[in-house]
């Protein structure tokens, strides 16, 4: 049996990737990066449970809604600011190609990052 690549461009498969990180109980990431490629993975994947879990409270909205024209093309992570295991904040910028219809578009976002009791979680982009 073949395993499926991680959406997230990791090169490794999504099992051995992003999927122990979506999987409840797993902890949210070790650095802001890793958590940052398993939101993306999530959108490909229209996990709601696992994006709402990983936002800070604070900017955390009532839902997440995906768009069922919408396809995800690739992930590509531009640069790092801190977002290590000894951080308590961090910036991962990056773009997310994607298609709607017959248009290819990108989305360029730079993230932050910060410690929430010890797990990393998305606050808010820009």
């Amino acid at each position: 049996m073949t395993k499926a690549w991680c959406p997230c461009g990791s090169g490794r498969a999504y099992d051995d990737c992003c999927a122990p990180i979506h999987l409840a109980g797993a902890g949210l990431g070790r650095t802001a990066e890793q958590l940052m490629r398993a939101r993306y993975s999530a959108y490909v994947r229209c996990d709601e449970d696992f994006l709402r879990r990983s936002w800070h409270p604070d900017t955390q909205p009532a839902r997440v809604t995906f768009d069922p024209g919408l396809e995800w093309l690739g992930l590509e992570v531009i640069r790092t600011e801190a977002g290590s295991g000894l951080d308590t904040s961090g910036v991962v910028e990056f773009r997310a190609r994607f298609r709607r219809g017959g248009e290819y578009l990108e989305l360029h976002e730079t993230s932050r990052f910060t410690r929430v009791e010890g797990e990393w979680v998305y606050l808010d982009g820009s």
